[in-house]
């Protein structure tokens, strides 16, 4: 069996869930973790001087849980699709090899270093201040962003994580999120596929 842990991660609103939708489309027995799915609750999330909930932060997120769900999928992918309600297609590599990939994305994936240390493969969408703050306003949150959040605790606290993971982690790929979905998924997907004669 080969197994491949792919991390597509990048700033808010950047399309990681886009691209994670659409390569687990393409690549055969494959599934998304998202790291938005183990935010703490609202009550336990710190608030800082300026009364913004600081959510864009690894204390915001039940990493424990998280790291719980990949080594699950790491122990017996295949259990672990069908424990999703996914359809195993085996075998599926032209030599009869098993062949499973686990997309995780998140926003801060990269920045918790027992998660980094799992990916094969890293990838990061990045795309223009103007771009990002205009997409942020148009998405509905629970709870809903207050008013001057983006500029006074998303942006700043994107800028800020991104320097750490850039000081930390090797073999990141950038990717242009203004670019056709079609033609990041064509990159991305060759890339991973390439890999699939290594794992």
């Amino acid at each position: 069996m080969k197994k491949l842990i792919v991390g597509i991660g990048g700033m808010t609103n950047g399309g990681k869930s886009t691209l994670s939708r659409s390569l687990q489309a393409v690549l055969p027995n494959s599934c998304i973790i998202s790291q938005d799915s183990f935010f703490k609750d609202d009550s336990v999330v710190p608030v800082d001087s300026h009364g913004f909930k600081q959510y864009d932060m690894l204390d915001a997120l039940h990493m424990d849980r998280m790291m719980h769900e990949i080594k699950s999928w790491m122990q017996d992918p295949q259990r672990f699709m069908q424990s999703q309600g996914l359809t195993v297609k085996c075998p599926v590599s032209e030599k009869g090899n098993d062949i499973f990939s686990l997309i995780v994305e998140g926003f801060l994936i990269f920045n918790y270093g027992p998660l980094n240390t799992l990916f094969d493969k890293r990838y990061f969408l990045q795309i223009p201040y103007e771009m990002c703050k205009l997409r942020r306003s148009s998405r509905v949150y629970v709870p809903p962003d207050p008013v001057g959040y983006f500029d006074g605790h998303v942006w700043p606290m994107y800028l800020k994580n991104r320097k750490e993971m850039e000081d930390t982690v090797q073999d990141l790929v950038f990717l242009d999120g203004t670019q056709k979905r079609e033609d990041l998924l064509a990159r991305v997907s060759e890339d991973i596929q390439q890999m699939f004669t290594v794992v």
